[in-house]
């Protein structure tokens, strides 16, 4: 036999089959890695591009939703996975193949997908977009992960319970170690909760609408199919299924928003808190991008009182003025540091400052901040956060609410800074009291003692937002 006829037949090159909705996926993985970018943010203009060319239905635009979703919240989880299915640190794994092997192991594991249809379709996504050599290795890792469930690998990649309650936590809701600790620190302890409030951080949240009072009703956004009242807001409408609240024409007009049921409450308690004399002149100190400014703003025209938005970054300030259009009564929107203030002291009768912050309250909505977020991020907010709260307690005359927000619930951006600015840590002792912010918010349970208020999603379906009342004294 010669040995042409020894030599193995060679397979004809295959080219790879481009699939359009994990192609988005991946870039959509790709730029919120490279670009710190968000995914609520990088996806809408993806999907758009997607629907134009591509012919993309709303199954398709809802499956790579999912895809993205899905591998960065349970991120911590499937990196734990792959590192049990690979020979190296997985720093040395180049991270466009990390991408790909999150979103195989997301399908095998958190999707009803057939195993070996996750393992074909992601194959080829990595011959497409990585080449046939880093295919091999990917289809080498999603085999071994294929071999059992998630709950198989999760007995065998997290540690038990009893020897380390906080790694196991964190491994199996996929959470960083430090805030599995704050989350359960600021919830005061408890298994149940914390596992609760852990598996809320990853599920989908619903979109919620507010119907912009003096604008548009929730009567009228009732109408709309699929849609049911709020759990708490007065102004609150849920969308139950998927769609594009952008193309509903009360939102299209800007009588209506997209605005979590949280961020609602804590409008709707500073503008209902008792207040002592007039009534006539509102501040919304760090305004962008807008939500709480416009919901304030109605609120304010219904009562023929005036809102000041100020926010310090003027592209943040232009969103703020998108919001407040239209707005029946008036307002002024200006960038300004909330820190260094153009308007006098004394000058208003509420103000409202919602901080900048870790964002700890709202990783359903953005799972990519708890991998981004480390814990000395929150000592570069502290100063600001409590500057921005003297300055609003120096803003509001004597008599007068400032009500101070966070979309975080970690002690060291909510009560801490209240209490330190109020004792005059950092600067002079503020001659201001608390009001109880709970009865501001009727009919919403488990709002603790009291009398600042913690929301929690997996006790209100909301943002993880902090509000704290004060009224100045002197």
């Amino acid at each position: 036999m010669n040995d042409q006829a020894r030599r193995r037949p060679h397979k004809p090159y295959r080219r790879p089959q481009k699939d359009p909705v994990r192609i988005l996926a991946f870039e959509a993985l790709r730029a919120v890695d490279e670009r710190d970018a968000y995914a609520n943010l990088v996806l809408p203009p993806l999907l758009r591009k997607a629907r134009e060319k591509e012919g993309f239905d709303a199954r398709d635009a809802a499956f790579a939703t999912e895809l993205v979703y899905g591998t960065l919240r349970r991120q911590g989880t499937y990196d734990a996975i792959v590192s049990a299915c690979v020979d190296r640190p997985l720093r040395e794994v180049d991270p466009p193949v990390l991408d790909v092997l999150g979103l195989g192991v997301h399908q095998l594991l958190g999707t009803r997908i057939p195993s070996h249809a996750a393992v074909s379709a992601t194959v080829e996504l990595a011959r497409v977009v990585l080449g046939d050599g880093r295919a091999k290795f990917v289809n080498a890792v999603l085999r071994k992960v294929a071999q059992d469930d998630l709950d198989g690998w999760l007995e065998r990649v997290a540690p038990p319970y009893d020897e380390d309650p906080e790694d196991h936590l964190a491994v199996v809701h996929s959470h960083p170690r430090w805030v599995v600790s704050a989350l359960w620190d600021a919830l005061g302890g408890g298994r149940a909760g914390i596992e609760d409030l852990l598996e809320a951080d990853n599920e989908r949240p619903e979109v919620t609408l507010v119907a912009r009072p003096g604008r548009s009703t929730t009567e009228e956004l009732l109408t709309i199919e699929a849609t049911e009242p709020g759990r708490w807001s007065p102004y609150a409408v849920r969308l139950t299924e998927g769609g594009e609240p952008g193309a509903l024409e009360a939102v299209h007009e800007g009588r209506a928003g997209v605005q979590d049921e949280g961020s609602q409450l804590v409008a709707i308690a500073l503008a209902n808190a008792p207040l002592d004399g007039p009534d006539k002149r509102w501040l919304d100190g760090c305004a962008g991008p807008g939500g709480k400014a416009a919901l304030l703003g109605a609120m304010a025209a219904e009562r023929g009182a005036a809102l000041l938005a100020s926010e310090k970054q003027p592209h943040r300030a232009r969103l703020v003025e998108r919001a407040l259009h239209g707005n029946p009564g008036p307002y002024q929107v200006i960038a300004a540091d909330g820190t260094r203030p153009p308007w006098y002291p004394g000058t208003f009768d509420r103000v409202l400052m919602d901080v900048p912050c870790s964002g700890l309250g709202a990783l359903r909505r953005r799972p990519e901040a708890r991998w981004r977020r480390r814990p000395e991020d929150l000592e570069g907010f502290a100063p600001l956060q409590r500057a921005l709260l003297r300055e609003a307690l120096n803003a509001v005359r004597v008599g007068g609410v400032v009500g101070y927000a966070t979309c975080s619930p970690h002690l060291a951006e909510t009560r801490i800074v209240v209490e330190d600015v109020l004792r005059g840590r950092g600067g002079s002792p503020v001659e201001a009291e608390w009001i109880d912010a709970r009865p501001l918010m009727p009919g919403v349970p488990a709002l603790g003692d009291g009398p600042d208020v913690q929301l929690w999603p997996h006790l209100h379906g909301t943002d993880a937002m902090y509000l704290a009342l004060l009224r100045r004294t002197a």
